[in-house]
């Protein structure tokens, strides 16, 4: 098919197709004549995950070129599975302000924090992941706003955590092929998390509204009592 062709099919403007392959997201097409060139399936399939990632995910493009890479470079399923995992932006909010002792020992209370979490739950994760880092950045930060979790709220909220990711998980299952292994990894790692972020905000929206409809209708008082 033609790039207009490309374009049609994906919903990707011929200028971003143009502007994708010159950062070396998108595979050029079959040369055909010293200005046109033939594109197929798979360049469909490259452009649909693209704007996936660029738009639902949110990535910038040097992130996407990150996980696009790890994506070829895919040979077996736990390859595939850990390079895009370790591949995607790490959600973390450092934001500083303290003095240098006093963040280094924030950042030591966070981090035998997550060790012991991880322990507890007897998960597979080295210290030297950036999920474990991510993890350790984000309860520090907690720690100076003054709304760390409660022992044991952190188990519960993991706890929920696993079930989701074995759910994220049964979804690529079925497929042997690493390379569309990791196409699809990508989209329950990256895109589809945005979905259960809404799923997880609508459902505080309906837990808000009935317990106002609770309070009005003179139910019993929040377990948290009078501010």
């Amino acid at each position: 098919m033609k790039i207009s062709e490309l374009s049609r099919r994906t919903g990707v403007p011929v200028a971003s197709i143009k502007y994708f392959r010159r950062q070396g997201l998108l595979p050029a097409g079959r040369a055909t004549a010293a200005t046109l060139a033939e594109y197929g399936e798979e360049h469909a399939e490259r452009l649909r995950l693209i704007k996936a990632l660029t738009t639902l995910g949110g990535l910038s493009i040097a992130a996407t070129r990150e996980v696009l890479g790890a994506v070829d470079q895919a040979r077996t399923t736990e390859g595939a599975l850990g390079a895009i995992s370790y591949a995607l932006p790490v959600p973390v909010a450092s934001q500083g302000g303290a003095g240098e002792e006093e963040e280094a020992e924030a950042e030591r209370a966070a981090g035998a924090e997550v060790a012991e979490l991880l322990a507890a739950l007897d998960w597979r994760a080295p210290a030297a992941s950036p999920h474990v880092q991510g993890l350790t950045t984000a309860l520090k930060e907690l720690r100076r706003l003054d709304a760390q979790y409660a022992p044991g709220e952190l188990a519960a909220y993991a706890g929920l955590a696993e079930s989701v990711a074995r759910l994220d998980l049964a979804r690529a299952e079925c497929l042997d092929d690493p390379v569309a292994l990791a196409e699809r990894a990508v989209i329950v790692f990256a895109i589809c998390a945005p979905v259960f972020e809404l799923l997880r905000r609508l459902a505080q929206e309906d837990q808000v509204r009935r317990r106002l409809a609770d309070g009005d209708a003179g139910g019993p008082p929040s377990e948290c009592g009078p501010h």
